[in-house]
């Protein structure tokens, strides 16, 4: 049986490499921005030269929040908070964002390495459990850049990866060794669905293969003695609206393609969002039913897995 438990460790796993090893990751990451293929669009555009594609980011990331987030899962979240720093803009149009101001209007504001790389020191200091990159796809080598400056002021934290999955193959074999942590959501599973509500067709293959890479790099998710995720893969799963994302294909494939042990958090909170009211996206104009999520989870357990993120009633159980 799978030990879901692990002592304490303190190292992540960036500090096992060597300084020069994350700024030779940055050069190699940076220098591909030249004709971007950084996630699954394959823009080709010079970013380097601050062109700009889909993804609407140039040269330098734009962050739009960095904050002690209390809102994720207990393991992430712990008793003093995830420090998670949103980047803005998106590869995805999500037409139900919840987080539709940041990821497609673009609130936030342009960040040098070195200013990043404060953001996570300041995370640090404010005692939070961890570093927690929201939607990082189309800023992998942003990241790998401020990373070492990052390192050489301190930084000591695990490193959570928290993505859409739309990630390209290339991005996350740069982040192999890096991430402590997999924070993957599985948006949808049909390619209709996918064009008609991420407008990305391809999402779905783009998933399978990112999901099963960050698998490889990271196993199934552990714990410390206090419950606090380590290292491994934790998949989120979005309920929709009548079923429209595949949840038994969603949890099938984890099943039997990536690992039975696969840690799942099947999500209640979808609600109408971004685009979506009664004459646009009509069909999803609604809250998921108590009846809808019951099941997803029996659909889960049918499918073979039986890891799932359950919220504790009581943070006092983080001090016992």
């Amino acid at each position: 049986m799978l030990s879901t438990f692990a002592a304490t460790e303190l190292t992540p796993a960036y500090l096992k490499l060597a300084v020069a090893e994350l700024e030779s990751r940055a050069e190699e990451a940076l220098a591909g921005l030249a004709s971007c293929k950084v996630c699954p669009r394959d823009c080709e555009v010079n970013r380097l030269a601050d062109e700009a594609a889909i993804c609407k980011i140039g040269r330098y990331a734009k962050v739009g929040s960095a904050f002690p987030h209390f809102g994720e899962e207990d393991c992430v979240r712990g008793w003093k908070g995830s420090g998670t720093i949103f980047f803005s803009l998106c590869n995805l149009r999500c037409v139900f964002c919840q987080n539709f101001d940041i990821s497609q209007a673009g609130e936030g504001h342009t960040v040098s390495p070195e200013r990043l790389a404060a953001m996570m020191l300041g995370l640090q200091d404010k005692g939070c459990h961890n570093i927690n990159f929201v939607t990082p796809e189309h800023v992998v080598p942003q990241i790998l850049e401020a990373l070492p400056h990052a390192v050489r002021g301190g930084l000591r934290l695990p490193i959570v990866y928290n993505t859409s999955a739309y990630d390209s193959l290339e991005s996350l074999r740069h982040m192999d060794g890096i991430v402590d942590i997999y924070m993957p959501d599985f948006k949808v599973w049909d390619r209709q669905v996918a064009k008609r509500y991420l407008k990305a067709p391809d999402y779905p293959e783009a998933a399978r293969a990112a999901v099963k890479e960050m698998h490889r790099q990271v196993g199934p998710l552990t714990f410390d003695e206090r419950g606090l995720a380590r290292r491994g893969l934790l998949v989120r799963h979005l309920v929709m609206p009548g079923g429209l994302g595949g949840t038994r294909e969603v949890m099938r494939f984890l099943a039997q393609e990536v690992s039975p042990d696969t840690y799942v958090n099947i999500m209640s909170q979808y609600y109408p969002a971004g685009l979506v009211n009664e004459d646009r996206y009509p069909e999803i104009n609604r809250h998921v039913t108590a009846e809808e999520m019951a099941e997803a989870r029996r659909t889960a357990e049918e499918e073979g897995l039986h890891r799932f993120d359950e919220r504790r009633k009581s943070a006092l159980r983080w001090l016992n």
